[in-house]
């Protein structure tokens, strides 16, 4: 999605350890124009997937899921990272590792909003060992879901998590895939 790199580009920044930092319109300030049209690709995307819920994890996960989940016209859940005393015991739990926060979080879904059969499509921001996903796969399957697709805003593809889901048998579909970070710059996949 050329209007995504292009922000990456301009307002993206390379940190040391393969960290990108986008939080003047993602991971912290969020542009609603910009996630419209995230959740637009998205919906276009798997128009014909037959998504029945769209699930997520907090925080940075919702804005893309939320807008995903208005175009395809299907709910949103997502996942908390911690247990609120509002919440009772009736959770589906799955430990996921921070690797920006270098911390394990567990995250937990209520029941009674994921059930048996359900066709969920997972998004998220980024995509770079897989652990959130991996998270929520592992939710889905507690819950006896069928995992339809997997829907990333940003794929570090030299990190590992890309090519799990692929081999693992699930669709994936990021809408801007980088290559590398080499040099602190941006090197999407197919750039010459």
């Amino acid at each position: 999605m050329k209007l995504l790199e292009d922000r990456i580009r301009s307002d993206g920044d390379v940190l040391p350890g393969n960290v990108l930092k986008i939080n003047s319109f993602l991971n912290h300030q969020v542009d609603p124009k910009l996630m419209k049209k995230v959740g637009e690709e998205f919906s276009h995307l798997f128009k014909d997937s037959g998504i029945t819920k769209v699930l997520t994890c907090e925080a940075s996960g919702i804005a893309p899921g939320v807008m995903t989940a208005y175009e395809l016209h299907v709910p949103l859940v997502f996942a908390r990272k911690k247990k609120p005393a509002t919440l009772n015991d009736a959770v589906y739990w799955a430990d996921v590792y921070s690797y920006t926060k270098k911390v394990t979080n567990q995250i937990c879904v209520e029941q009674k909003f994921l059930h048996k059969g359900e066709r969920l499509l997972i998004i998220d921001d980024f995509l770079a060992n897989g652990e959130a996903v991996k998270g929520m796969i592992n939710i889905a399957n507690q819950a006896e879901t069928e995992v339809a697709g997997v829907g990333i805003v940003v794929a570090k593809t030299f990190q590992g998590g890309s090519e799990w889901l692929k081999n693992h048998g699930y669709r994936l579909e990021a809408l801007a895939e980088i290559a590398s970070l080499a040099n602190n710059q941006v090197h999407f996949v197919g750039e010459k």
